[in-house]
């Protein structure tokens, strides 16, 4: 028998950061669902009404609430085209269970991002992508698209990681599938847009301090561990037992479904805690670029848990979106683990509890 689950059988988001919203959101959105319209990487009125459903300049305007329209406009299309390409191609397309193919295709699609002058070969995705990269070009110095353009091969390594898993049947343990959902939920492109949102520029040397990195992984795995907590519901109705925190805990450590759900909420509450905990020691001495970007690691965490409670994409059950929930969201008031020790399990994360990062 499937198993189910009811948003009450969750337990509440623990999230004591900022919100934050751009003020152009509604306009620019209206921009963006134009641009998706004729972009020509939908195949269909569902695709295209799914795609709209992701409502991702409001999920981007929490990212970045001071970035002008045609930076919360560029920016918000990639995760459009992320989420589409990632429904398509990734998740529960015809490569979703042949690595083979998948990885050929991720190798055309991030070299057309690399080099503009790249032929499509006829894949949808391609001049969509395209074009959206030619905007970063137009206002993103060459060191922020490269970081962006590495960001995504990131990403698509990541997917290429859960596609070799699905096609071998394969259910990573813990450890491996924090590593693979690091890489494989979109926050390295999606956190690398901040500066772009923003056009302020860090220091290779303060990007890549070991805080600063942890701080930013940490940020994407909270996310991350938030995405597969709003997505749990439409995954368990639809009957798909694929990679998720719950249903690797499930079958690595014989859990009911309520046990993995207190165990997974309880990593992600730790990751939290160390986050803030970190963060507060890095920000007093961060310079204007460094601040703004620890600013916006909060605001993508809280954004993107405040998002995820009412969009479509995770909360419509049937064949088409529902509108986007209004509802007053509810809060934790305590993390179910403050712990400030490594988590176990899960040595490839484990150095983000040094003592000595700087």
């Amino acid at each position: 028998m499937a198993l189910t689950v009811a948003e009450k059988d969750l337990p509440s988001l623990y999230c004591p950061l900022e919100s934050a919203i751009n003020k152009r959101v509604r306009h620019v959105g209206n921009r963006a669902v134009r641009w998706i319209a004729e972009s020509g990487m939908c195949a269909s009125e569902d695709e295209t009404a799914w795609v709209v459903a992701t409502h991702s300049t409001d999920f981007f305007a929490r990212f970045a609430p001071v970035s002008d329209d045609d930076r919360l406009l560029a920016t918000s299309l990639w995760v459009y085209w992320g989420f589409a390409f990632d429904d398509a191609r990734c998740d529960n397309g015809p490569l979703s269970t042949r690595p083979a193919q998948f990885n050929a295709l991720a190798g055309r699609v991030q070299r057309a991002a690399e080099a503009p002058t790249a032929a499509d070969g006829g894949e949808r995705f391609i001049p969509a992508l395209q074009d959206i990269i030619g905007r970063f070009r137009s206002f993103g110095s060459p060191v922020l698209v490269r970081r962006f353009l590495h960001a995504q091969r990131a990403w698509l390594s990541g997917v290429a990681w859960q596609v070799g898993n699905q096609g071998a049947g394969r259910m990573p343990d813990v450890d491996d599938y924090l590593a693979m959902r690091l890489l494989s939920c979109g926050g390295e492109p999606t956190f690398a847009m901040l500066e772009l949102a923003t056009g302020l520029e860090m220091t290779d040397e303060e990007l890549h301090r070991p805080a600063v990195r942890a701080l930013t992984e940490m940020a994407i795995m909270v996310a991350g561990l938030d995405n597969d907590r709003h997505s749990l519901r439409k995954e368990m109705s639809r009957g798909h037992t694929d990679q998720n925190l719950y249903n690797v805990l499930m079958h690595h450590r014989q859990m009911s479904l309520p046990e993995a759900i207190e165990a997974a909420t309880r990593i992600r509450d730790r990751i939290l805690v160390r986050f803030m905990h970190l963060h507060d020691r890095v920000r007093p001495g961060a310079g204007e670029a460094l601040g703004s970007y620890l600013q916006g690691l909060r605001y993508g965490i809280r954004g993107n848990a405040e998002w995820g409670l009412r969009v479509p994409r995770y909360l419509s059950l049937g064949r088409v979106p529902d509108p986007m929930e209004e509802a007053p969201l509810q809060w934790a008031e305590a993390p179910l683990d403050g712990c400030a020790m490594p988590l176990p399990d899960a040595p490839c994360l484990a150095w983000w509890w040094d003592e000595d990062l700087a």
